[in-house]
């Protein structure tokens, strides 16, 4: 039923939550599973940025982050490759599902937008309206 699922991943909360509905759909499907992460290009009045807004945006955070969550999940017993994009992430992880032919797309969900005000700016939102599968968002 789900041959391929995407699992963007950041550092979120929300995701860490995520990994244990992940492992057992994965497993109980025998899935094929693919770890994003992607990168949101540094806007030019952030150029100077440090600290966690500059985190994200290094190639070695994301490897390490990626590296991290395989491992995860390779101690667990599921194989998962890995993948890493930069780009508008909502847009990006729709796209990359639609490249990998994916049956579901996992997320965890920071409830931003579950308001009238953040709706629009929801990547959850966004990811729900665009994707071209099914979404499972993980409270």
């Amino acid at each position: 039923m789900f041959k391929t699922v995407l699992f963007p991943i950041d550092q979120s909360r929300e995701t860490r939550h995520a990994v244990e509905t992940v492992a057992n759909l994965v497993k109980t499907y025998q899935s094929r599973l693919v770890l994003l992460s992607v990168v949101e290009p540094p806007e030019p009045e952030a150029e100077g940025a440090t600290g966690a807004e500059a985190v994200m945006h290094s190639p070695e955070a994301v490897e390490k982050l990626l590296t991290g969550a395989k491992t995860l999940f390779i101690e667990q017993g599921i194989e998962a490759e890995t993948l890493e994009r930069e780009g508008m992430v909502s847009f990006t992880i729709c796209d990359v599902a639609d490249e990998l032919d994916a049956d579901l797309i996992i997320m965890g969900c920071r409830g931003t937008g579950l308001t009238t005000e953040g709706a629009a700016e929801s990547v959850t939102n966004r990811v729900i309206n665009l994707s071209p599968c099914p979404v499972l968002i993980v409270p």
